[in-house]
């Protein structure tokens, strides 16, 4: 397999976990939860913390409780002192850069060359197999089709429905006996974890952290949903799910296009910020074409 194919997909897999959180707090609670990229570099941090600690299995435990509590403070600065979601996350992802560095031990780079982790395990248990070579990528579908499994059972749970009734009418919910800052807090937690499991994959797949290491995660995460939401016509969350799924390797494709053709790397933002843009205005482009349809043809009677 081509060494650019492979990263590509691998890259695909592990970020398409924060795309999945992300499904679940921008589509399904409709909450734009801007502390994405503090998150995802919390979940890398621990997990680096953890495996220099000789404790690989746990890291990853330990990096989805650590994005469960940065979930837990950003939705009760939502839902209890009655800040925006905008700005709760903002605070957060500004309060998470000091974090993040003070769980690194005062430093913005931990090297883990030397550290057991969760793909060395498996590389180890897999070097007498046929699947030696792609034992990366068996760790990475496999957290996938896990997350992909409980969110959509979890959907259908009681709690799940009431999460989706949430995200599409907060009163409404309210006046059924439930309450939607209970629903918010679960929500955003389940969403965070995804994404700090993230970061923590990245982070021992590359077998080092930085404190950039989640820098544009959020706007990555977005343009990936968004392009998958344009795939889906089905109402099913499993459907929509893996769409999600698919968003993000296109997303990455065209990154991995990008430099194939030599773009200049910081160019990429821009290459995302541009892609977020044309997503999210393909579906009024789209309504606005009959119109201009039919101003066309008015346009030509009038002219005969």
């Amino acid at each position: 397999m081509s060494s650019l194919i492979y990263t590509t997909l691998e890259l695909s897999l592990i970020g398409s976990l924060t795309v999945l959180g992300l499904y679940l707090s921008y589509t399904v609670l409709n909450v734009c939860d801007l502390s994405t990229d503090g998150c995802f570099t919390l979940g890398a941090c621990v997990a680096a913390v953890f495996c220099l600690s000789g404790h690989p299995y746990l890291a990853i435990v330990a990096a989805m409780v650590s994005g469960m509590i940065s979930g837990l403070i950003v939705s009760l600065l939502q839902t209890y002192f009655g800040i925006n979601s905008l700005l709760s996350g903002i605070i957060v992802n500004t309060g998470l850069y000091s974090i993040n560095i003070a769980i690194m031990g005062n430093s913005s780079l931990l090297n883990m060359n030397k550290a057991d982790t969760i793909y060395t395990l498996i590389k180890e248990l897999c070097k007498d197999t046929i699947f030696k070579s792609n034992s990366f990528l068996l760790v990475d579908i496999f957290f996938v089709l896990i997350v992909i499994l409980l969110l959509n059972s979890f959907l259908k749970t009681r709690i799940g429905l009431a999460i989706k009734a949430t995200g599409d009418n907060a009163t409404m919910v309210e006046a059924s006996s439930i309450n939607p800052n209970i629903t918010t807090i679960i929500g955003l937690c389940i969403s965070n974890s995804f994404t700090a499991l993230s970061g923590a994959l990245l982070a021992m797949s590359q077998k080092s952290v930085n404190i950039d290491i989640g820098s544009g995660m959020v706007t990555i995460a977005l343009a990936s949903l968004l392009i998958g939401r344009i795939l889906y016509r089905k109402n099913k969350t499993s459907v929509k799910l893996l769409c999600a799924l698919i968003g993000t390797m296109i997303f990455r494709s065209i990154y991995a296009l990008a430099l194939r053709l030599n773009m200049p790397a910081y160019l990429l933002k821009l290459v995302s910020a541009l892609i977020v843009a044309l997503t999210i205005s393909i579906p009024y482009i789209r309504s606005q074409i009959p119109l201009l349809r039919r101003r066309i043809q008015i346009s030509k009677g009038v002219r005969q």
